[in-house]
């Protein structure tokens, strides 16, 4: 399953709601989710822990809008729109968390 998060960690628990119930797949953050992507916010532990069940994108349009695409933790992957669509084809299941 394809887990898309589109909320900031510090506006929303949409995130740690996603952690907490979904069962595996992968994780894409977009909008300002890109947030949680980067050192030095306050879910950064959070989603450092996750990298061990999920595998976890950032939108890096996001990214970039944001002034962020320079401060992406390690071993978060960074896709285009092109990858986005990618991702959604890939997984037979998504999951929008709002």
């Amino acid at each position: 399953m394809l887990n898309i998060v589109n909320k900031s960690p510090a506006e929303r628990n949409a995130l740690e709601s996603c952690l907490r119930v979904a069962q595996g797949g992968a994780i894409l953050l977009i909008e300002d989710a890109v947030y949680a992507a980067t050192r030095g916010n306050a879910a950064e532990a959070t989603l450092r822990d996750a990298l061990s069940r999920f595998k976890v994108y950032a939108l890096a349009p996001d990214l970039e809008a944001r002034g962020m695409h320079d401060r992406v933790m390690e071993g978060i992957a960074t896709v285009d729109y092109g990858g986005f669509v990618d991702l959604v084809a890939e997984h037979k299941t998504c999951q929008s968390w709002l």
